[in-house]
């Protein structure tokens, strides 16, 4: 057969309550964004490693707290209004803005009002807030102060699970087979099943070929998910 002109369907992002699956690598942090009305200080910190499901998770929180999700690099000139109080917030990707001094006063003012007002924040990053870098001191302790809840690598159950989510998320049908090959043999971290599924995808749309083990080798054998991002 030969090769296919590829379609660049688009992908479908599946963020949903029910698109989320829990495990004992997760169960600790679904739990405590549960308890959001009880956060001890109003605030949590949401860490794990790329693709470890905060953004999904964060969007969980959102939908059930009414909240409103920001970048943090989007959050520069953000100024308090007294006559609108804003409720509760996400800041995701805290850790960019690291150094940006309009941005970490925005930050340092939001964080401030969004408690003054009895709302909660959801901040987000890869690693603990102590370590985030960020220049202006009364943001820096404000934030290492910030009780941090960590997503942990996956166990089988979960990766499985993400496997399948990333494959439906992008309309694609694997071979039955291919799931259990790949969780035997794959680096075990969310960001490499992401490039492995994307990998995958483009190579099974380039080529018309079935996604399946043999497929899955030659793009493990050569490397070819290290140039796809998730």
């Amino acid at each position: 057969m030969g090769n296919q002109l590829p379609l660049n369907l688009p992908v479908r992002t599946a963020t949903g309550r029910d698109d989320f699956y829990v495990s004992p690598s997760n169960a600790l942090a679904v739990a405590e964004i549960d308890r959001w009305r009880s956060w001890p200080s109003g605030k949590l910190a949401l860490i794990g490693p790329e693709g470890a499901g905060k953004s999904h998770l964060t969007r969980v929180w959102a939908d059930d707290a009414a909240a409103t999700i920001l970048p943090a690099a989007g959050i520069e000139g953000w100024q308090p209004d007294p006559n609108c109080p804003p409720g509760n917030i996400a800041v995701e990707d805290v850790p960019t803005i690291a150094g940006n001094a309009a941005a970490e006063e925005a930050l340092f003012h939001l964080h401030n009002f969004v408690l003054a007002e009895g709302g909660r924040l959801l901040v987000t990053g890869i690693a603990p807030p102590a370590s985030w870098r960020i220049a202006l001191p009364d943001l820096a302790s404000r934030l290492s102060g910030t009780p941090a809840l960590r997503l942990a690598e996956p166990d089988d159950a979960l990766l499985q699970a993400v496997l399948i989510k990333l494959f439906a998320d992008r309309q694609l049908v694997p071979q039955p087979s291919l799931i259990p090959w790949l969780l035997r043999r794959m680096e075990r971290s969310f960001a490499a099943a992401g490039r492995i599924v994307a990998a995958l995808d483009a190579q099974a749309l380039g080529t018309g070929r079935s996604i399946g083990p043999r497929l899955a080798a030659e793009v493990l054998e050569t490397g070819a998910e290290q140039d796809k991002e998730a």
